[in-house]
């Protein structure tokens, strides 16, 4: 097909043929909302680099997931501020912790989300590391166990879903079996399989005041170099008993969706991270973009690279187009 026969104009000369013949579309069934969650009442504190994103106490989230939940958006994911921290992130895996009070009050008032959470100590510990440190460095086995007792206590409180990621190697199958082992054969993993060693992840760690403080994390995140390695991760994973499999991030690592996408056999989830989050809000603020174009632009290129589920704290404003 050659010009003049063939012009690709024709279908593209008013909406109703472009709608007719769109190969890619967003739903908010796509969708997975992360959430910061704080000690307190009434707490709405906003995160700087985040504009429209905040650490809320339990009585303020649960009131936003309501909202959430009212969009159509499936599912949130959690992330949280604990009181204290300590070398061994003991409020993760405490009956008394953030994570499982806020699971416990949003259950209680909304009991149709499914309700995610973060599995990684980064957020408890106080030295703002994944694991237990030993010599200078996260100690992967060690930090096993405390991951697979982080998770069970989450499931304990009513979590639908965990997520892992630590990128600790061998932690899905520490989960699974724990999991398994306490009758909660059926609560789904959805493992960051492929997450790499990011500068987009900043406004994150002001969000959930998790700075390493010293050093940096590519002795277990991977190398933003390698896409065969993705392979690896992934394979593992799926191995180990993953049910769904994550990028992070998202906007840089397309082609390590759509290579996932392609070798793989499961559902693919594509984290739209902070620092992706926050440069469309700062061009936009300056008017430099239009940034509603844009956010949907973004969302829709990590759908069309393969992502079945694509985590944004874009989720409640894209829903709102998508459900106009």
């Amino acid at each position: 097909m050659i010009f003049p026969d063939y012009r690709a104009r024709r279908l593209r000369k008013n909406e109703r043929f472009r709608r007719m013949i769109r190969e890619t579309t967003l739903s908010v069934d796509d969708f997975i909302y992360p959430l910061f969650v704080t000690h307190g009442k009434g707490v709405k504190r906003p995160i700087e680099s985040m504009p429209g994103i905040f650490q809320l106490s339990i009585d303020l989230l649960a009131r936003e997931v309501k909202e959430v939940d009212e969009l159509g958006i499936p599912a949130v994911l959690l992330f949280g501020i604990p009181k204290k921290k300590d070398e061994a992130g003991s409020e993760a895996y405490a009956k008394s912790g953030i994570i499982q009070k806020a699971i416990k009050e949003i259950k209680g008032r909304v009991p149709e989300i499914i309700v995610i959470t973060d599995v990684c100590l980064c957020e408890y510990t106080s030295h703002g590391h994944c694991g237990i440190i030993k010599d200078g460095d996260v100690d992967n086995d060690s930090t096993l166990e405390l991951l697979s007792k982080m998770a069970l206590s989450h499931v304990e409180a009513g979590a639908d879903m965990v997520a892992p990621s630590d990128m600790m190697d061998g932690r899905v199958s520490e989960i699974r079996e724990c999991l398994d082992d306490n009758a909660y054969e059926g609560i789904p993993i959805m493992s960051y399989a492929a997450k790499y060693a990011s500068g987009f992840y900043g406004p994150f760690r002001e969000a959930a005041k998790s700075y390493p403080q010293f050093g940096d994390r590519r002795s277990y995140q991977m190398d933003p170099a390698n896409s065969d390695e993705a392979i690896r991760e992934v394979s593992l994973d799926v191995e180990e008993g993953a049910d769904i499999i994550m990028v992070k991030p998202a906007i840089a690592y397309l082609d390590i969706i759509c290579r996932i996408k392609e070798e793989f056999d499961l559902p693919v989830a594509a984290y739209n991270v902070s620092g992706e989050y926050a440069m469309v809000k700062a061009a936009g603020k300056f008017g430099w973009i239009d940034e509603e174009k844009v956010m949907m632009e973004c969302l829709l290129s990590i759908k069309r690279a393969g992502a079945d589920i694509i985590v944004t704290y874009f989720a409640k404003e894209a829903a709102k187009i998508i459900n106009e």
